[in-house]
């Protein structure tokens, strides 16, 4: 700590602002005493002195107060100016107008932009563009707020309108007021949470381009520049999609530019399966290559060295604001920037010293980049290379120079990127190592320069800058059929749940702790034993450590051995799913407008019941469909699964084929394996269920068709019994799969039995099959007092399901409604409410407590609901 003051004053910095963004009140105050106790520790018995000490102190507790100072400054100040609380604003029409601060982007039939509020009013009051509702207009002028804007187009021609809008413009828009959605399940991505990091609080939604006046600016300001670097980056958009095929365009534009919009979801999907999508984040990689590129042209212009460095420093800004001026590469440009300015001066460089400077730099201007992926990542691999590399080198002594140095850095990326990897993604493959190895050279050096030179050329010598462009498409061809090649192994693929901040420190520690004992052993296994009068030679690559800093390598191989046990067995914990302690869990999941519960049995298996799904009315214009639209299962429901660790469904049943119980199953069918799939014995002539089962079928995972009297024993204290649908005779006769179009009849009904409690589910069925069920229920004597603790209400609550005669038979305890947040049919119906709540204790409702997780013990079941108390709870 003491050669290198400055990252020791950064990771105090960091230390602090973690602290400050983990506790609040008293926690942060024991956090902040914690931190100091280490560093009075640290100073007794690592020899500090006390001035350089109270630095890293005051450090430490600077940067919690300035995470705090920002904490209690991003608030929004809406309600205050509108005169009204804020959850009386939510859908609340109004008139803003504001600066488009963000570059104006289009997707399908939806525009998205951010704009910094100057004026607002509430929609009764607004007279004409302009006017506040409340408060003086020099107070409104100085709105310090930020609203995300979402405006839908409403015809074809209005996309050339929103085209023309730019960062700078100022805007009036007319659209009502909307709170973003918090995480509705445990371990769900917090939306809300997320646009608060970017100091947004509200939601602006409007309809039309009429409910927008733009007008570009009037005078200089220093938006103006990023106004014209969005222009250059369109422009430079427009040239990629001139030079390559549109397969091609979208990912040179994400590689040479930062520039996604058009990058193709499945190229994109099957990079990210590989660990690959830092290629495609403007990173590190792309600014050496840039600087290299640009000092060897200046080189062979025969610049002068000092000429050369300062030039190349001025243009690096140009190309962080050229790539987006993302984390990543504004990272690695304030660290180039440093870097050519010590050689240029003549000063001795340090790479951990030039990390943390930018480091600083970038969290004193926005503390809220600590909770950026891409920043965690960025500097957290960069610093991982320069002081894992060193440490694993000497252990591929045996490899030649060239490949050990490629070796020894994709592996040390790999091993330090890994926990972040799998805390944020939740997936990891075993194949990623070599993909790394091959690819991000062969791109690195050969495609991303041929894309740079291409696209400087276009404007020069048009031909050769074509000719460049179809053989960086060849090399893409080879790049895309390799990638998808090693991904063909599905094996290879685990999914790991996301680990604790404990866990993540844990690791880091004990790779160090590996990697400098074997390099240790390795040293004093080669020091040569010489005596005191020979001379040693002065070659060899691996230098040995002097005598008096050997290590015994027989007590060495030892300390390993415990070393990498301890590793193994904080990465078998890991991969583990969340543990019950022999108990069950039943999580209701809240998919919007549709069903999927998760079972998980005291043993550990798992089985999910139907997975939501998007439900689309009707065939979309071609111009109003998205890029990436937004998908249940592959938004929803896949990452749930995931970050809750689950390697592999043992059972997956589909109730009925309705897209809002079916339709996410596609997703979980493609991320997850899947070992068997149970559904109502019918199919349903519709393109989604089809797919889905193919899909199944290509997947090899087995099929049952279910029916009244079937069972299921997943474990000794669990047991799924078949109540409904009933086998039909001609079924029999056939052996042919009936085609079904109105499947709610025919739901999937089940009871389940854990740990002495009884669940029954429902799916969607119907008034008769209710009657029917209690028919046959009380013909086998199955009735006999209050036999269920949970019902899961039929159709989401609707009229046609749970009537009275049903609730009688059951006289459930408890009741769980799965319905979407202001649906468009109504769920639940006010009727089946009154019911519910005339029999159970507990009426819990997706809609409103979110997901709804029960733990059963033997001794009773425990409920805890992500968002608010449950209606009814007695």
């Amino acid at each position: 700590m003491k050669q290198r003051p400055l990252l020791a004053f950064t990771v105090c910095w960091i230390a602090g602002n973690t602290a400050g963004c983990l506790f609040s009140g008293v926690p942060l105050l024991l956090a902040w005493a914690g931190l100091l106790l280490l560093l009075a520790v640290y100073v007794v018995y690592g020899s500090l002195g006390w001035k350089y000490t109270v630095t890293l102190m005051l450090s430490l507790s600077l940067a919690a107060v300035y995470w705090e100072g920002n904490e209690h400054r991003n608030l929004t100040v809406l309600p205050e100016i509108l005169g009204t609380r804020a959850d009386a604003l939510h859908e609340a029409p109004v008139r803003a107008e504001g600066v488009i601060v963000t570059p104006v982007e289009r997707d399908g039939d939806r525009v998205d932009f951010t704009i910094r509020l100057t004026r607002i009013s509430s929609g009764n009051e607004a007279g004409r563009p302009g006017i506040p509702a409340t408060g003086d207009e020099s107070d409104q002028l100085n709105l310090n707020e930020r609203l995300a804007v979402q405006l839908k187009l409403l015809e074809e021609e209005e996309i050339a309108v929103a085209a023309a809008w730019q960062r700078g413009d100022r805007v009036v828009l007319d659209g009502e007021l909307e709170l973003p959605s918090a995480a509705r399940n445990f371990g769900g991505f917090d939306y809300q949470r997320y646009l608060r990091t970017l100091r947004i609080h509200w939601l602006l939604k409007s309809k039309g381009v009429d409910s927008a006046v733009v007008t570009p600016p009037v005078q200089w300001s220093p938006s103006l520049v990023l106004r014209w670097n969005d222009k250059v980056r369109a422009v430079l958009g427009r040239e990629m999609d001139r030079l390559f095929q549109p397969l091609h365009s979208g990912y040179m534009k994400g590689l040479v530019i930062g520039l996604q919009d058009d990058l193709d979801p499945e190229t994109f999907r099957q990079f990210s399966q590989l660990g690959l999508t830092h290629i495609l984040a403007i990173s590190g990689m792309h600014v050496a290559v840039y600087v290299g590129m640009l000092l060897w042209i200046f080189r062979r212009c025969a610049m002068t060295r000092e000429t050369m460095l300062t030039v190349t420093l001025l243009l690096v800004p140009v190309y962080i604001l050229l790539a987006g001026a993302g984390p990543s590469v504004i990272r690695a440009g304030l660290m180039s920037m440093i870097a050519l300015l010590a050689a240029r001066m003549g000063m001795l460089k340090d790479g951990l010293n030039l990390l943390a400077a930018s480091a600083l730099v970038m969290l004193l201007s926005d503390p809220y980049l600590l909770l950026s992926v891409s920043f965690q990542l960025s500097f957290l691999v960069t610093a991982g290379l320069m002081l894992y590399v060193p440490l694993a080198e000497p252990l591929l002594r045996r490899l030649p120079r060239w490949l050990r140095s490629a070796v020894s850095v994709t592996l040390v990326a790999q091993w330090v990127s890994f926990p972040l990897t799998i805390y944020y993604f939740n997936q990891f493959s075993l194949l990623s190592f070599a993909a790394n190895l091959l690819l991000v050279p062969f791109i690195t050096f050969m495609i991303l320069p041929l894309g740079m030179a291409a696209l400087l050329l276009a404007q020069i010598w048009g031909k050769g800058a074509t000719l460049l462009a179809q053989l960086t498409e060849q090399l893409n061809g080879l790049t895309f059929h390799l990638v998808e090649w090693i991904n063909g192994f599905p094996a290879a693929l685990m999914i790991w749940r996301s680990p604790s901040l404990l866990w993540i420190g844990a690791y880091y520690l004990l790779l160090y702790a590996v990697l400098y004992a074997a390099r240790q052993q390795t040293r004093a296994r080669l020091t040569p034993q010489y005596t005191e009068e020979e001379t040693r030679p002065l070659h060899g690559d691996d230098l040995p450590a002097p005598p008096e800093s050997r290590l015994d390598w027989r007590y060495s191989r030892t300390a390993i051995l415990l070393l990498a046990v301890g590793l193994g067995s904080l990465l078998y914990t890991g991969y583990q799913p969340e543990r019950l302690s022999g108990a069950g869990a039943i999580s209701y999941l809240d998919v919007g407008q549709g069903d999927s519960i998760l079972i998980t049995t005291p043993a550990g298996a798992h089985i999910l019941v139907d997975g939501g799904g998007t439900v689309s009315f009707g065939e979309r214009e071609a111009w109003r469909i998205r890029r990436s639209p937004f998908e249940v299962g592959a938004k929803t429901l896949v990452p749930l699964l995931k970050k809750r660790g689950i390697h592999r469904l043992d059972a997956v049943i589909i109730t009925h084929a309705d897209q809002d119980h079916a339709g996410g199953l596609q997703a979980v069918l493609e991320g997850i394996p899947v070992s068997a799939l149970l559904f109502n014995g019918t199919l349903a002539d519709r393109e989604p269920y089809t797919k889905l089962m193919r899909t199944a079928l290509h997947k090899n995972v087995r099929l049952y068709a279910v029916h009244q009297g079937l069972f299921l024993a997943p474990d000794d204290v669990t047991e799924l019994s078949f109540l409904w649908p009933e086998q039909r005779a001609e079924e029999i006769a056939t052996a042919e799969i009936p085609v079904l179009e109105d499947q709610n009849h025919d739901s999937v009904v089940f009871r389940l039995e854990m740990k002495g409690h009884s669940f029954l589910f429902t799916g969607d069925m119907d008034l008769e099959a209710e009657e029917e069920i209690e028919e046959s229920g009380r013909r086998s004597g199955l009735h006999s007092g209050p036999v269920i603790d949970v019902l899961k209400a039929a159709h989401h609550g609707s009229k046609t399901s749970t009537g009275e005669a049903w609730l009688e038979f059951w006289k459930p305890r408890t009741a769980v409604i799965s319905a979407g947040v202001n649906n468009l049919y109504g769920h639940p119906n006010a009727g089946v409410l009154k019911r519910l709540e005339a029999v159970s204790n507990q009426v819990f409702r997706t809609d409103r407590q979110g997901e709804i997780q029960m733990e059963v013990k033997a001794k009773g079941i425990e409920v805890r609901c992500k968002l608010d108390a449950p209606t009814g709870q007695k």
